[in-house]
């Protein structure tokens, strides 16, 4: 995988005004277009007399979408020209940023979830993924593709699985240096033990896909917000990626590798400790010294290294068997491994505007408003990891939040591929200000890609 990041295209989508909204007003805003430039500034200014002043946004938008434009028409634009990409195998990523309330899950996921021209950017995707999937499966014999599908969220500084009924999973990252999200380890019988990583559904029709994404997303939690009760409260990632059952099995062989390892790996730690802690005595004042009565079993740390090693090697043995499935040489369109994420990032704005406070709009209570805090924290950590990537900065902190780990792999990748960032606003005179800001990070991810 290369170091260097993905090309990152970033569009603005304003949304209708709410019903709350339209008490307080719209701010004036505007497309400024210049001829032979690939990319668009916005302007918006409040009405007076107000504290905020107008602004402008640097060249930085590759389109602005009105409120007239449905999620078909958006998905037409900018997910539908890259999906024969994905099926030769390419990875794209889209997530949206926004206050709350402005319109990134409704772009994203959607909610309805059964008229096709209402579906949200992924099921939209998923929808026509299948439809080119069908047409290789009908003579495709046993070879018959499908699309997996995972789905987690983020919250403060845990992954939660959302299709393993909201399993609380740990984000590490692993002498690979990828980032890893594994549920809690489960001890069976014999000693043998079950790591979990998040889960990948084989969905085969995209019916199964809506059922299983519908479900899933009914787990999300959500909170009151500035503009409504029910705003998402986490950052949730969302992957298609074409699979067979080929790859689904293999996958699964090497996590029970991985699982196998994990009470081997552990002896052979404790019996190193163990001798180690024999080999030596305190000393008075404190410190330690040889023992001389004690010789280092190194036969019995030999033997449990050698047997460490062996079930490393079944994992690298594995993890070559995934890694033939999903290269296989001239193999035809669709290509496994092809794959979608979609990130609905937490809204970045969350607190109440008192000009709203007539409308007694519901409380945040104290576990709210702590959560507030941690999303605008994680979002400051990923305008840094961005800030770094648009300056050529060598070192990228990806480690700063949970958020931007996960991230990591959207903003590394090889040749194929990009990010998209579409930024939700509203034009309401009482977002004045979380319009703002979120357009101002908007513009600042659009100059670094250019």
């Amino acid at each position: 995988m290369s170091s260097s990041p993905q090309p990152i295209c970033v569009y603005a989508r304003w949304r209708p005004l709410a019903a709350i909204e339209t008490e307080v007003g719209e701010f004036e805003h505007a497309i400024n277009s210049q001829p032979n430039r690939q990319l668009h500034s916005i302007s918006i200014k409040p009405e007076a007399p107000h504290k905020d002043k107008p602004w402008s946004s640097p060249a930085a938008f590759k389109g602005v979408f009105t409120q007239e434009d449905d999620n078909d028409s958006i998905f037409s634009q900018i997910v539908a020209p890259i999906l024969p990409k994905v099926l030769r195998g390419a990875t794209y990523n889209y997530f949206a940023y926004g206050h709350s309330g402005s319109g990134k899950t409704h772009t994203i996921i959607g909610y309805d979830y059964e008229h096709e021209s209402r579906l949200g950017l992924s099921l939209a995707a998923a929808r026509v993924l299948f439809t080119e999937l069908d047409i290789h499966n009908a003579n495709a014999g046993e070879d018959t593709l499908g699309l997996g599908l995972s789905v987690f969220e983020l919250r403060k500084s845990t992954a939660f699985d959302l299709l393993n009924e909201r399993t609380q999973c740990h984000i590490r990252q692993g002498a690979d240096g990828k980032t890893h999200i594994r549920g809690p380890t489960k001890m069976l019988e014999g000693g043998k033990v079950r790591v979990q990583p998040i889960v990948q559904r084989a969905c085969w029709t995209l019916d199964e896909l809506r059922k299983e994404l519908q479900k899933s997303l009914g787990l999300r939690a959500v909170g009151s917000s500035s503009v409504h009760d029910q705003s998402s409260r986490t950052h949730a990632v969302l992957e298609l990626e074409v699979i067979n059952s080929h790859l689904m099995k293999a996958r699964q062989a090497l996590y029970d590798r991985q699982s196998e390892l994990v009470p081997v790996g552990k002896y052979a730690d404790d019996v190193q400790i163990e001798e180690q802690t024999k080999s030596v005595i305190p000393i008075e004042g404190g410190g330690y010294q040889p023992n001389p009565d004690y010789k280092v079993n190194q036969e019995k740390i030999d033997a449990a290294e050698a047997e460490r090693a062996r079930f490393e090697a079944r994992i690298a043995e594995a993890e070559e068997k995934v890694a033939s499935i999903m290269h296989v040489e001239g193999q035809d369109t669709p290509r496994l491994g092809g794959r979608l994420i979609f990130v609905d990032l937490a809204g970045s704005e969350y607190q109440t505007d008192p000009r709203l406070s007539h409308l007694l709009l519901p409380k945040q209570t104290p576990q709210e408003r702590q959560e507030g805090r941690q999303i605008n924290t994680d979002l400051l950590a990923l305008k840094e990891v961005i800030r770094a990537c648009a300056s050529g900065q060598e070192r990228i902190p990806f480690r700063s939040s949970p958020l931007t780990m996960v991230l990591r792999e959207h903003f590394l990748s090889g040749k194929d591929g990009t990010s998209t960032m579409i930024v939700t606003a509203s034009s309401a005179q009482s977002q004045y200000a979380a319009t703002l800001n979120s357009l101002k990070y908007g513009s600042l991810v659009g100059v670094s890609g250019k």
